[in-house]
């Protein structure tokens, strides 16, 4: 659709290791609008940031399609890809780690910029380099400070300073806030927000945190070894949670009331490997609702009412169930 600005189509990844082929992300598609902000839940190790890195160009997609702004990145050369970056980019999970420690945080915001060469003159970089310092909330008397001179917080701003410096249309949120104090947690969320309505950005937010991305996100994919198992509405996955894995993720969201008892789904049974998996649903050894034709059959991922689709056998069922 013409307002899409990102579509995933049949998405597969696939590594060899030693033990046979790990299926990381396995036909997975999706769609975002252009402006939106969709929401990526899972646990640890689903294939979140890996389809974040395919979007991007840094991984090869086994098979499949991404389509940004109609053209498929999966058949671009790696000169095609690099012109793209300055539309496509990314906040990394960890502001340490994603900080080189030797430059300073002007060079670090500043070094697309001569990248790209998208200013010449050192004027106009130190110029930009404080315009961007300014338009995140960082201080300028910070310009030659390094990165470990900087709490979590600074240095967090620094990267989403760095994503914002070829002005892009599109980044990857990949747990932005996760290794960050709650308090800090609100003010860089609401600064992306911020900034996604001053600049008109379209966010891929990746996270294992439901309660962080319900506020965040206008749509919300549940993702599971690989593939994804529900996808809907941020208001309507909150208000009718279908897939038994939504529901147990939704259930784990702590409840700020001493006096109100958590209904917890706990998940029990052998993690099914991602390791050359066998025919049927993922799922369906830790599911509290599995039946026979769970094993050996896999799931439709169809939409049951308005956009909200769903992998699952007993989809019709669980529609009315609450948590």
């Amino acid at each position: 659709m013409a307002d899409n600005i990102l579509e995933v189509r049949n998405l597969k990844k696939y590594f060899k290791s030693k033990n046979g082929t790990l299926h990381a992300v396995d036909d997975v598609s999706f769609s975002i609008k252009r402006g939106e902000t969709l929401g990526l839940v899972g646990e640890s190790g689903c294939g979140k940031s890996t389809i974040g890195r395919l979007i991007l160009g840094l991984h090869q997609a086994t098979s499949g399609e991404i389509l940004f702004n109609g053209q498929d990145i999966c058949k671009m050369k790696k000169a095609q890809i690099h012109d793209l970056r300055k539309d496509l980019q990314i906040i990394f999970q960890d502001p340490f780690a994603s900080l080189n420690p030797r430059m300073s945080i002007g060079e670090i915001i500043g070094e697309p910029l001569l990248i790209h060469k998208k200013v010449k003159r050192r004027a106009e970089i130190n110029s930009e380099i404080r315009r961007l310092m300014d338009v995140v909330g960082l201080s300028t008397r910070f310009i030659n400070s390094y990165p470990h001179e900087l709490d979590g917080g600074r240095r967090q701003r620094v990267g989403i300073a760095r994503a914002l410096s070829l002005n892009p249309q599109f980044i990857v949120c990949d747990e932005p806030v996760s290794s960050l104090d709650v308090s800090i947690q609100a003010q860089v969320l609401n600064l992306l927000k911020d900034l996604q309505a001053e600049y008109g950005l379209t966010y891929l937010f990746i996270t294992h945190d439901l309660s962080v991305v319900k506020h965040f996100s206008e749509k919300i994919a549940v993702m599971y070894l690989g593939q994804l198992v529900e996808i809907a509405e941020s208001d309507e996955l909150f208000k009718k949670t279908v897939h038994p894995y939504s529901q147990a993720l939704l259930s784990a969201i702590p409840v700020p009331n001493i006096r109100q008892k958590m209904q917890r789904v706990k998940l029990i049974g052998e993690l099914t490997s991602p390791i050359d998996p066998e025919l049927g649903c993922r799922f369906a050894k830790r599911c509290l609702y599995a039946q026979a034709k769970c094993v050996g059959q896999d799931p439709e991922f169809k939409d049951f009412e308005n956009g909200h689709f769903c992998a699952c056998f007993r989809a019709d069922e669980l529609l009315n169930v609450t948590i």
